[in-house]
């Protein structure tokens, strides 16, 4: 990644910013949440609340000796953050320390009999099991008579959007995107996308999910379809290894997914054969690398992270915390290239990002003044607008 002194890496400890809210603000209110999710006992209760008393006051604290990633997490930065307040290390790195000991503070890690339960997934399997999923996926049925291509299309913006549209996909009329003052679409690669995904494609297809529940469903059902019509010949999901961000998806969460397909019928319930066959004949598989769960970009991945994403013909990285990794969390200026910032990655790569914080790339000057004079700054943060970016390496 380039040397930016003009994109300063994001802190928390500007108040009234929007990672200062959440350091501040939003945390707590997880802490509660998960609180009043679960039976926990006392000493859970105590470590709780010493959690948020820690990360609202006072200091990052060393992993205990005994921790099972204590090395991963001082190579990560722990032993350089030490000591020093919340507020004034990289906001990507205490965001994802707080899940880290949020996990420790229930008793994940163990050992014990909370050990390996997710503190998460009641909120997951509610938004999975949600009346309005039942609607969604019987609108699968009507893109069966689509041509192949505006069915891809379909299921590309279903993906896109996650749980914040149902699967209608937004297939709007053709142009609205461009008479829009304040485009919802800010960015539009899909033509460079699906020329990296053509017909009777032989290549790998790498999907980096972000969010379980309702935005996975989609990103499964993307998957399923470009398996089946040959789009792709293999595909490799990348998800949690273990509980993160509230609602980031683990393979536990796909299991659940794909017996939601299952127990539907329609379309839905044939994308869910397909995955389900898929799966038991090698061509998807589920990854849950450690590099998934560290606070750092992408530029800082692993060796065997990086040879596994060479080999790929397209790397689709899902949500905004995976986009926020891919290009660095800093303020970029909105039209720092897309291109430029993920010029380290080792083959080519898209991003599918509903905004819903500071960070974003790859915009005309066009679209930035629009979105500015519509909405101030509000449109980096509102998750009511969307991207497709893709970079393709030079030889």
């Amino acid at each position: 990644m380039p040397d930016t002194p003009f994109a300063p890496v994001i802190l928390g400890n500007e108040p009234g910013s929007f990672p200062h809210s959440v350091l501040a603000e939003r945390h707590p209110a997880i802490i509660q949440q998960v609180r009043d999710a679960f039976p926990y006992g006392p000493g859970q209760h105590r470590a709780l609340d010493e959690l948020q008393q820690n990360c609202t006051k006072g200091m990052v604290e060393p992993l205990p000796a005994d921790a099972p990633d204590r090395d991963l997490w001082d190579a990560w930065g722990l032993t350089a953050y030490t000591g020093r307040s919340w507020y004034d290390v990289p906001w990507l790195w205490s965001e994802s320390w707080f899940y880290r000991r949020l996990l420790d503070a229930v008793g994940y890690f163990g050992p014990g009999a909370w050990q390996g339960i997710d503190p998460f997934r009641p909120f997951k399997r509610a938004e999975l099991d949600a009346p309005e999923s039942d609607a969604e996926l019987a609108a699968l049925d009507e893109l069966r008579h689509l041509p192949e291509r505006e069915r891809a299309r379909a299921l590309l913006h279903g993906s896109l959007w996650g749980n914040r549209a149902d699967l209608g996909f937004r297939l709007s009329a053709e142009g609205a995107e461009d008479r829009d003052p304040a485009p919802a679409l800010v960015a539009d690669d899909s033509d460079t996308l699906w020329s990296l995904l053509p017909p009777a494609g032989a290549g790998t297809l790498v999907l980096v999910a972000d969010n379980a529940g309702r935005e996975l469903v989609p990103d499964l059902l993307l998957i399923a379809h470009l398996l089946a019509e040959g789009r792709a010949a293999r595909a490799v999901l990348h998800v949690k290894p273990y509980p993160y961000y509230v609602s980031d998806a683990t393979t536990a969460d796909v299991v659940d997914a794909l017996h939601r397909l299952r127990a539907v019928s329609g379309a839905a319930a044939e994308y869910g054969r397909v995955l389900w066959s898929a799966l038991a004949d090698g061509r998807l598989s589920v990854r849950a690398h450690p590099f998934s769960c560290a606070p750092l970009p992408y530029a800082d991945m692993p060796d065997d992270l990086r040879a596994e994403f060479a080999t790929a013909g397209l790397t689709v990285f899902k949500g905004d915390l995976n986009y926020r990794r891919l290009v660095g969390d800093r303020l970029w200026p909105p039209t720092t290239s897309f291109a430029d910032v993920t010029g380290y990655f080792p083959g080519p790569v898209a991003a599918l990002r509903t905004l819903k914080s500071d960070v974003v790339t790859g915009l005309s000057a066009a679209t930035e003044a629009a979105l500015v004079a519509a909405e101030d700054q509000r449109w980096r943060t509102s998750g009511t607008h969307a991207l497709i970016q893709v970079a393709v390496p030079v030889d």
